[in-house]
């Protein structure tokens, strides 16, 4: 199993898709690939601009994208896709149109078998056993919060420690641990914005220049950085 699990598509002040391009491209390698993007979780973007600006990056790193909204049998595109790209987005609508096409076991399937997948936001959300870690609004009710099972632990992107001054709310670890107060078994990861995960086969690395912040019920949450061994998590 081959996955790029990408907290966030830009950084503050940088082009759509630019900082992490370079990455894709050495996770799919040299050969120019047929991606298959699946742009569900676009809202406020049609299909075909999102597809557009995807195209526009991979293109420059060697690769080509077409997405799974043009496919009159989207099962059967991803059956011969050379690789899976999910972008971000709204989680809550991604993985209702996932479920309605009938695409969560095609896909678990293929990426499994060894088909390379690269997820940004909501795209990697989506690896885990659910979305119940995701930020998104509920714009859409799906008809379960279940994903793509491919990794056992949930990640949480765009983690960040902000609380703002006057602000009276949760921050976004209190809702983690609400997370895990409700589901105690589970393992939680926050993956800052500009960080990835990498996993290769039974290997999981981090990029990036920040840490990752582990959640586990009843425990302290703790730092973890580019030294540790993420493998553990995989198991």
């Amino acid at each position: 199993m081959r996955l790029l699990l990408i907290s966030n598509s830009t950084n503050a002040g940088e082009a759509y898709l630019d900082y992490p391009k370079y990455n894709i491209r050495d996770f799919l390698g040299s050969l120019s690939l047929d991606c298959l993007f699946i742009p569900y979780a676009g809202v406020t973007i049609s299909f075909d601009d999102y597809e557009a600006r995807v195209k526009e990056r991979f293109a420059e790193v060697g690769h080509r994208i077409t997405s799974v909204h043009h496919a009159s049998d989207p099962i059967a595109a991803v059956q011969s896709a050379e690789a899976i790209v999910v972008g971000g987005g709204n989680t809550f609508q991604l993985i209702k149109m996932i479920q309605e096409f009938g695409l969560i076991n095609p896909v678990r399937e293929r990426v499994l078998g060894g088909t390379p997948f690269v997820g940004w936001s909501a795209g990697s959300n989506v690896c885990c056993p659910t979305i119940r870690t995701t930020n998104d609004m509920p714009i859409l009710e799906p008809e379960s919060f279940n994903a793509f099972n491919l990794i056992p632990f949930q990640i949480n992107p765009h983690y960040t420690d902000l609380n703002p001054p006057g602000h009276a709310g949760e921050t976004r670890e209190d809702r983690i641990m609400e997370y895990l107060a409700a589901n105690p078994g589970d393992t939680v990861l926050g993956l800052r914005e500009g960080c990835m995960f990498t996993v290769e086969g039974k290997q999981m690395k981090l990029t990036g220049e920040r840490p990752v912040r582990l959640f586990r019920f009843n425990q302290t949450p703790i730092e973890l950085d580019q030294s540790h061994d993420f493998s553990e998590f995989l198991e």
